[in-house]
């Protein structure tokens, strides 16, 4: 599937809700399916600035893809740190660069999260694109 497809998908699950507090319980439910990361994963190199929350992302490169793990020790983040991995992990380097990532505005993630937490969807984000540009920029050795 590609990225949009996925994006697609999450949009029409969380409309399927009107309630916030039930698109919560959705996104910790989304976060309780995430596979615990290993703790040679749990490293401050892993470990996303930016977050109220602690926050690991580990970024593998198979086969030409990113394959994202993440985990975190609040159970709304975890639950955002799995839609972020759901959508972005098995895909190439160029196509999460080019990735517009509508559904945090589509679901109204953005507008429901507190300030610090918003800030660190924004860190999520930006650290799953360096990944990205790094193994991009190493491709391209």
């Amino acid at each position: 599937m590609t990225i949009n497809e996925l994006q697609d998908n999450v949009i029409e699950e969380f409309s399927a809700f009107d309630d916030w507090m039930d698109k919560y319980a959705l996104l910790i439910d989304l976060g309780n399916s995430l596979p615990p990361l290993e703790d040679k994963y749990k490293t401050e190199s892993n470990l996303i600035e930016g977050c109220q929350s602690r926050v690991w992302l580990q970024a593998d490169y198979v086969d030409g893809k990113l394959v994202f793990q993440g985990e975190s020790d609040a159970v709304i983040v975890k639950g955002i740190v799995s839609l972020l991995i759901n959508i972005l992990s098995d895909h190439t380097p160029q196509e999460i660069l080019d990735a517009d990532l509508y559904f945090i505005e589509k679901i109204g993630l953005k507008e429901h999260l507190s300030p610090t937490r918003s800030n660190g969807l924004v860190s999520m984000v930006k650290q799953m694109r360096m990944y990205a540009l790094a193994f991009r920029t190493k491709e391209m050795e």
